[in-house]
This record gives structure tokens, C-alpha cells and sequence, in this order.
């Protein structure tokens, strides 16, 4: 099950700090900011997915991620060059490098990823 847009956002706040609290999301999240009441839900929905859990500190919870932030970007981004790309990387990768305008040192920078995974694999 994946996140929507605002429960994406919230959960970027969670995966910076690991354990937050509401006053901590309220005080991180960016202008305009929510209700408190509609952090609460999203956060009640976020846990519902498995995403997060919380543990108690008197009256108030501490959140923390289930999911880390690679796992669930890694798993949408596969998901897009299934289905966008016809399960190929090779056309998301000459896709991304064609149309996200990248600088040529940007590209030099791609090309040095690409080379040290490569060596890594021939290990």
C-alpha cells in the first residue's frame, strides 16, 4: 500500500528526525502548516499502512519509522519502470539523462556512479 502526496510529506519529516513526537512534526513541518488534528489523522492512517509506530512517554506518543526511506523510494521507483518503462532501467536511465537537463558535471558525476558499480560488480 503506498502513501499519498501529504502522508509522503509527513513521512519525510519521520525519516529525518527517527523519533518525533507531534510538537516536533509541528514545529519541522513547512509553511502552510496543517491542524494538528489533521497531522493526527494522517499519522493514525501512516501507522494503519505499517509505515510507523509510536511508543508512550505519558500523554504523548513518539514516532518512528517502520519503513526506511530507500526501501520505499526503491520500491516506487521499480514500480514506475514497470510500468512506464517496460520493466526496462536501461530506458528509464536514457530517459532520466535526456530529459532532466543535467549539467555536464552532473553527468560526469552520473558516469563515475556508473563506472564504481560497475567495478563493484566485477568483484
Amino acid at each position: 500500500m503506498s502513501l499519498s502526496k501529504t502522508e509522503e510529506e509527513l513521512m519525510e519529516i519521520i525519516w529525518k528526525y527517527e523519533k518525533v513526537f507531534m510538537k516536533d512534526i509541528l514545529e519541522n513541518y513547512p509553511e502552510p502548516k496543517p491542524a494538528s488534528t489533521t497531522i493526527a489523522t494522517l499519522l493514525k492512517r501512516i501507522q494503519e499502512k505499517g509505515y510507523i509506530d509510536y511508543e508512550v512517554f505519558g500523554n504523548s506518543r513518539q514516532y518512528y519509522p517502520l519503513v526506511k526511506k530507500d526501501d520505499y523510494f526503491s520500491k516506487h521507483v521499480k514500480g514506475m519502470i514497470e510500468k512506464y518503462f517496460d520493466n526496462s532501467p536501461l530506458q528509464f536511465a536514457s530517459f532520466f539523462t535526456t530529459t532532466s537537463n543535467l549539467s555536464e558535471k552532473e553527468l560526469e558525476s552520473l558516469r563515475k556512479i556508473v563506472e564504481d558499480e560497475i567495478k563493484r560488480k566485477k568483484k
